[in-house]
């Protein structure tokens, strides 16, 4: 017997034991109780020993039953954004947490056309075909939604879900009657079909959102585009609700979805040194009026405009002083930054740039 089972034993043994006053009027078998109360306990222990397995030395036994579970999209360019993401944000996170090169995360893109990305034990994750279709393959934004599953990951999130979670039949379940087998070969398969299981509380959405704002703009991706993935969220669920399922997929109990791109918002703000403001379309940098962006084929103005007000922030951030203003090739920048290519319905390039000029 393992010693974190004899430890839960030991602990339910002392509950039963305990000197509680009981009306005699109650006709319980405590002997059976007791009986109960030990199973369920050995049921959590031999969870715990499959999940502990799961997330660390069987962890890619655990990832190859989750492509089996959930298919293998080789798609050559929604792959080639995804390890591009994945390098780009390792790189970022381990500037402040090396524990990500010591386990090192298993990534593939899962053929569910729906949108949404999951991140399970052992630094396991996908991300659905659907979600870059929704996306547009807009790295920017996809390196946000991966950001926040990789949060998931470094505060080991679905670890602790699972643990708290996952419900006492799945539970019996994980060590079925396969003998010869380990309890944490058995419960592979098992916990393999919970990987996209909403097991994130809303603090820990929270906590994931900020996570993926400081790995993603870390990694040199537009601050705006954290904003721009919900704005993105909210107008095409609009359309279709159905395509929207999943962790990724605020239920009642997380945080609305209007409430994160705001959060995300204000990080825009504050990452420009609170130069930069954008709401409902429109920029105002210092207080002035900036632009009110236009709609842009797949792309809508309010999308548009918090990954334009990203990127002059992202001027502000790295200048003392903002740089001057210019016009190349139908390309707004400062500096080094391109801004925008203004479409129908913008201001013209050079109305832009000598706007940007009088209120730096």
């Amino acid at each position: 017997m393992s010693l974190s089972r004899m430890k839960i034993l030991a602990v339910m043994a002392a509950l039963l034991c305990s000197n509680f006053a009981m009306p005699k009027v109650q006709a319980i078998n405590y002997l059976n109780l007791g009986g109960a109360i030990l199973g369920v306990g050995v049921q959590y222990a031999q969870l715990d020993a499959t999940v502990n397995y799961c997330d660390d030395k069987g962890r890619h036994e655990y990832f190859d039953n989750m492509k089996q579970q959930y298919g293998v999209d080789e798609d050559p360019v929604k792959n080639a954004i995804l390890a591009d993401v994945m390098t780009r944000l390792s790189n970022s996170i381990a500037q402040t947490d090396p524990s990500i090169k010591e386990k090192p995360y298993n990534y593939f893109v899962n053929k569910q056309k729906t949108f949404n990305a999951f991140c399970s034990l052992g630094h396991n994750m996908s991300v659905n075909s659907g979600l870059f279709d929704v996306l547009n393959n807009n790295e920017d934004e996809i390196a946000f939604v991966v950001g926040h599953e990789m949060g998931h990951g470094q505060e080991e999130h679905p670890k602790k879900g699972i643990k708290k979670s996952l419900p006492i039949s799945v539970i019996a379940s994980v060590w079925g009657s396969q003998a010869g087998s380990s309890l944490e070969v058995v419960g592979i398969n098992v916990l393999a079909k919970q990987a996209d299981a909403n097991i994130v509380t809303k603090p820990q959405e929270w906590q994931a959102d900020n996570l993926a704002f400081g790995y993603a703009v870390g990694a040199g991706y537009n601050p705006g585009a954290g904003a721009a993935v919900w704005q993105r969220f909210i107008e095409k669920m609009g359309e279709n609700r159905s395509n929207f399922v999943g962790e990724i997929f605020s239920p009642s109990d997380h945080p609305k979805e209007s409430d994160r791109r705001e959060n995300y918002s204000e990080k825009i703000t504050e990452y420009s040194n609170k130069h930069v403001v954008v709401a409902d379309g429109k920029i105002k940098i210092n207080g002035k009026d900036f632009m009110t962006t236009a709609d842009s084929g797949a792309m809508s103005g309010k999308e548009r405009a918090y990954l334009i007000a990203g990127r002059i922030a992202a001027v502000y951030h790295n200048n003392k002083v903002a740089p001057a203003a210019y016009v190349s090739n139908g390309y707004v920048y400062m500096g080094q930054q391109d801004i925008c290519q203004p479409v129908a319905g913008d201001n013209d390039a050079e109305t832009l740039a000598q706007r940007l000029n009088m209120i730096k």
